[in-house]
């Protein structure tokens, strides 16, 4: 039987704690569908085209990586695909509590799909998308936290040269 994991996120920009998580989860399934979460209710600085481009690009040399897009529960975006894991990524104690409370709803809806939470990097244990768009708003240098591609669309999105 194939291995085929979800790993889902806003990816909101991508940054180089989310690349860590997915090379890693890679190299333990066989087939990996980072998803982009199409969220209407939050309001992303990328649209969901320009973060699947940004992942495609950043994710290029990992060829059993599928990118995609998702609306709705995950859960069923992963029978979907045939998918039966889903990684997460945790950085620190704080994430656990909330990843733990989605886990559990996702049993619930369906428990043929077991989720399996990667450490992050400790280089990346303080980083998140969020972090990155405020440092990146007052052009702070950011090119240690997000791969060159994704630093050049944050410097057109801000109008920085």
């Amino acid at each position: 039987m194939s291995s085929i994991a979800v790993c889902p996120g806003s990816f909101d920009p991508i940054t180089y704690g989310h690349v860590d998580i997915i090379r890693r989860g890679a190299k333990v399934f066989d087939k990996v569908y980072v998803v982009v979460l199409n969220n209407s209710a939050k309001n992303p600085l990328f649209t969901v085209e320009e973060r699947i481009s940004l992942i495609k690009e950043v994710t290029k040399d990992i060829p059993n990586v599928m990118v995609d897009e998702f609306s709705g529960l995950l859960v069923e975006y992963a029978k979907s695909v045939k998918a039966n894991a889903i990684i997460r990524g945790l950085r620190a104690v704080s994430d656990f509590e909330y990843e733990m409370q989605i886990t559990s709803m996702n049993r619930v809806l369906n428990d043929d799909i077991e989720t399996f939470f990667i450490m992050t990097n400790n280089q990346y244990s303080f980083l998140s998308s969020s972090i990155v768009k405020e440092v990146a708003k007052y052009n702070g240098n950011i090119s240690t936290l997000v791969p060159p591609i994704v630093e050049k669309e944050l410097q057109k999105k801000f109008l920085f040269k």
